[in-house]
């Protein structure tokens, strides 16, 4: 097997509003890719959408709107913008970091990644997983003053793809500070891919969102971090595998029949050593959730390989290059059910690597 395979982490939201809590309880139970979590019923500004705006031009709070905007006009956007475009230079391409830390994630908008970080310190742990909001749902999340999705302005779209590299390479460079040993997963949150080819978005070229997660699956893998995009909900997952990335995350309990249309390219993404995360603990479904336990997702894990098998992939192939995750974060669940996720994915993981049947 594979050193990742049948591994457990999570998304980031959790209902705690006690961070140090939040920690123990992630230390606690994912011992192999413990993760940093958000916590929005703490702080609003601990939102994914909210939460990476620190240093970022152009993104300001619209007391008439009441929500953030991009307000790309004055002449300070325009100032902040020169210096943001000269840091990404010399950030990325020079590898100099010394304005790196004006691109942290730090109170009020996060209240846990230095308790994270500091967890992550003198302990044995091979991955540690960060996270950042993807770069196509923040640019159809925050509109402009004219209230267009920022996406669809090449700028403002340069902006949030630079802005969440480097938000994903500050995370990276502090866990390999905290513990040398550590390979860093970064997820990318996207679950506004799942309505990508509606009409919501039927002016959005499949090219334009392929560059984009290209570009920044690339700066991830050259800082030796791995790269995975998560959307809780149906979607083209071709986009997802064309772009390069290393893990594609997916609802495997309401969806995991959505990747057999893609099955061959799928077999080929996995052949070439990337990995399917599996959501398959529902964190989108409190009644789903109180009814499940570990033997029915065995079960349904079981259901979603012999769907692929009837494609033609091989169970061992598609079982060496599984992760599992719950199906998205549990930040709106009650804290005992939130618990329970997290209990399930790593008891499902626990019984898996320990030879379940499902693994003949």
């Amino acid at each position: 097997m594979d050193k990742l395979s049948l591994k457990a982490t999570a998304i980031g939201s959790l209902p705690y509003k006690d961070p140090q809590a939040a920690i123990d309880i992630i230390f606690k139970k994912f011992k192999d890719i413990p993760f940093w979590p958000q916590l929005s019923s703490l702080d609003r500004r601990e939102d994914m959408t909210i939460q990476y705006i620190q240093g970022i031009p152009g993104i300001i709070y619209d007391d008439n709107k009441e929500k953030y905007i991009f307000e790309t006009s004055s002449d300070e956007f325009f100032i902040a913008l020169e210096e943001f475009f000269i840091d990404y230079e010399s950030i990325i391409n020079e590898k100099d970091f010394t304005n790196l830390e004006k691109y942290a994630i730090t109170q009020p908008y996060s209240s846990a990644v230095d308790l994270f970080l500091d967890n992550l310190k003198n302990k044995d742990y091979k991955y540690a997983k960060g996270q950042v909001i993807g770069a196509f749902t923040w640019g159809t999340s925050i509109c402009d003053s004219d209230s267009q999705c920022s996406f669809y302005d090449e700028t403002c779209r340069e902006i949030l793809v630079k802005a969440v590299i480097l938000k994903a390479v500050w995370q990276i460079q502090k866990m390999k500070e905290a513990n040398p040993g550590i390979t860093p997963i970064i997820f990318f949150d996207e679950p506004v891919m799942s309505q990508y080819g509606t009409s919501a978005f039927v002016t959005v070229k499949r090219k334009d969102i392929v560059d984009v997660f290209s570009e920044v699956v690339r700066v991830v893998k050259e800082f030796g971090a791995l790269s995975a995009i998560h959307c809780c909900g149906k979607s083209d997952w071709s986009v997802l595998i064309d772009s390069g990335v290393d893990i594609i995350n997916l609802d495997a309990f309401f969806f995991a029949k959505s990747l057999v249309p893609y099955a061959n390219k799928l077999e080929e993404f996995l052949k070439d050593g990337k990995y399917i995360a599996w959501g398959i603990v529902p964190t989108l479904d409190s009644e789903a959730l109180k009814q499940t336990d570990c033997s029915k997702l065995t079960k349904m894990y079981d259901d979603a390989i012999k769907a692929l098998e009837e494609k033609g992939i091989s169970r061992e192939l598609i079982i060496s290059r599984s992760l599992f995750t719950p199906s998205c974060g549990a930040g709106s669940l009650p804290v005992e059910l939130a618990d329970k996720a997290m209990t399930l994915v790593n008891e499902l993981s626990a019984d898996l690597t320990a030879g379940g049947s499902i693994c003949r």
